[in-house]
Parts: structure tokens; C-alpha cells; sequence
């Protein structure tokens, strides 16, 4: 037992490690073959701070562990808007400012009641997980045409800075880009191994084990940039993390999951996890959109109601698990 939960604690730290060198390494490296700051905001960072979410999901249906991945997938959209949201706008309430992010707010709504659909018979398809894929592909369409075309977004000012502060030559960029990802597999191997042999002797599912500890380890990044980003006044680069986050957590990692192999959930993937992931996901639209011409923020009150619904569910799940 020490083996597997040693393989835990050293992967996550190395999972969270080599997926900060990732993402600046991929967003300095489109920077230099010049890419628009909004569209590496969008796209790259999106893509990379979700990079461990899809590595240790891919691994973890590859090897037959399937609500490991599913698991995986919700539990880090409950991390990244509860957890990580609830602790940023409890330090600084966290302004709205940028029009892409508004416009995105109710894509991830739908996007959210899309994962949740195919959980809702009890088995993610193959056929459903194409489906998700399309999905991911339209949106990815769509961010690439919004941010080639949109100017002067808040968002494109955030990026625009810290693109500016971590500068760094084309090939130390490549080569960071090349040694996250490699590192990120290795490490996610050690994490799947671990999280695995801790779920068959104590008894837990694989599910529960992919919505605490390794949702929480992989929601690790997000949450260091966030905390970062509204400490510095980036109040929508903290955001846009979370959205694009979840985004792909929805669309592109239980995708693959389910076209890599069909998988098989309990009820409850849809009943306890999916509705308190739409839940969360609707919060967020009522306390970010700002309805009536009026500026969205997540004030501290709703941090914390935020913060006090990740402690709930959490707490629940460990409850309920033994």
C-alpha cells in the first residue's frame, strides 16, 4: 500500500509540474510563429492547463479504468469552478470584463448538459464519445474564428501581459513544450498505477477515486494560475482558464474516453455527480454573465458558497465511499 500512494503523491506533483512547463513552453511556442494572444488565451492555455486531465484519462480507459477517466473529468469541472473560483473570489471578487468569456458562459452551460447525457443511461458509447468529439471540434472552430476575428478583448490584454512576462527563446519554448508532455505522460502513468491499487484495497470505486484525489491533483495548475491571475488584476485570464478548462475536460476528454473503450457508470454519475457539476455550471452563468448591461462578478459571499459546495460534495463522497 505505501508503493501505490508514494506513486500518488510523487505523480500528482510531477503531473502539476511538467503541465505548468507545458503550457508556457506551447503558448510561448505559438507566440513565436505569431499567434494572436486572444487566440493562445483561448486555445493553447485552454488546451494546456486540461492537458493532464486528457493524459491520465486517456491512460486510465486505455487500461480498462474507465470511471477512473469519467471520474477524472467531472470532478475536476466541480474542482476548477468550485474550488478553484470559490478560493479566487474569496481572496479578490473577480470582474467580468472580457465579451468572449459572456459569450462562452452559456456554450459551457450546454456543454455541461452534453457530458451529462451521456452518463445519463448509464454507459458512455462510442458513438456518444464521437459525438462529444464533434462537439469539441465545433467549438475549437468556433474559438479559432472568435479569436482571429475579435480586437482589443479583455482577455487579449491578460494574455498580452503574461505572454510579456514569461518571454522566453524559440527553443528553450520547444523544448519545454517536448519535455512537459513526455514528463506528463510518465507522471500520469505512476498516477493511474497508484490511484488504481488504492481504489482495489480499500474497496472504492475507481469513480470516486478519479472525483477526489486525482480530480483535485490535476486541478492543481488551474488553481496556481488562477490564484495568480486575480492577485495580479487578471480577473478574466482566471476565468477563461476555468471555462476552457472544463470545456475540454467535457468535450475532448470523455470524448476520447468513450471512443477509446465504452464505458460503464452507476446511476449516480448522472444523479449525484452531473447534477452538481450543471448545478455549479448554472451558478457561475448567474454570477458572472451580469444581466441588465450590468458587469459580472463573483463577489466574496459567492465564493464562498462556491467553496462551501466543493467542502459538501467532497465530504459526501468520502462519506458515502467506504
Amino acid at each position: 500500500m505505501v508503493i501505490p500512494i508514494c506513486a500518488i503523491i510523487v505523480g500528482l506533483l510531477l503531473l502539476v509540474w511538467s503541465a505548468d512547463r507545458f503550457v508556457d513552453g506551447a503558448a510561448s511556442t505559438a507566440r513565436h510563429f505569431g499567434m494572436p494572444a486572444l487566440l493562445i488565451g483561448m486555445v493553447i492555455v485552454g488546451f494546456g492547463t486540461s492537458a493532464p486531465e486528457i493524459v491520465v484519462s486517456i491512460l486510465a480507459s486505455a487500461q480498462g479504468n474507465g470511471g477512473l477517466a469519467i471520474g477524472n473529468a467531472f470532478g475536476s469541472n466541480i474542482a476548477n469552478v468550485a474550488l478553484i473560483l470559490g478560493v479566487s473570489a474569496l481572496m479578490v471578487p473577480i470582474l467580468v470584463e472580457s465579451k468572449i468569456l459572456k459569450l462562452e458562459l452559456p456554450i459551457l452551460a450546454v456543454v455541461t448538459a452534453l457530458g451529462m447525457g451521456a452518463v445519463l443511461d448509464g454507459v458512455v458509447t462510442r458513438a456518444e464519445g464521437v459525438i462529444l468529439l464533434l462537439g469539441f471540434a465545433a467549438f475549437m472552430g468556433w474559438s479559432v474564428w472568435t479569436g482571429l476575428r475579435a480586437k482589443k478583448d479583455a482577455l487579449e490584454e491578460e494574455v498580452e501581459a503574461e505572454l510579456e512576462e514569461h518571454k522566453m527563446p524559440l527553443r528553450i519554448s520547444i523544448l519545454w513544450l517536448i519535455f512537459g508532455l513526455v514528463l506528463m505522460v510518465v507522471s500520469s502513468r505512476m498516477l493511474v498505477w497508484g490511484a488504481t491499487e488504492v481504489a482495489t484495497s480499500f474497496g472504492v470505486s475507481d469513480m470516486v477515486i478519479g472525483l477526489t484525489i486525482v480530480a483535485i491533483g490535476t486541478s492543481l495548475p488551474e488553481l496556481a494560475s488562477s490564484i495568480a491571475a486575480v492577485r495580479k488584476g487578471e480577473h478574466d485570464l482566471a476565468l477563461g482558464n476555468v471555462i476552457g478548462s472544463n470545456m475540454f475536460n467535457t468535450l475532448a476528454v470523455v470524448g476520447l474516453s468513450g471512443v477509446i473503450a465504452p464505458i460503464a457508470v452507476g446511476r449516480e454519475a448522472f444523479w449525484r455527480d452531473g447534477l452538481v457539476m450543471i448545478g455549479l455550471t448554472v451558478s457561475l452563468f448567474l454570477f458572472g454573465y451580469g444581466f441588465k448591461g450590468k458587469q459580472g462578478v463573483i463577489n466574496r459571499i459567492e465564493g464562498a458558497v462556491l467553496l462551501a459546495g466543493f467542502v459538501g460534495y467532497t465530504g459526501y463522497l468520502l462519506a458515502t465511499a467506504f
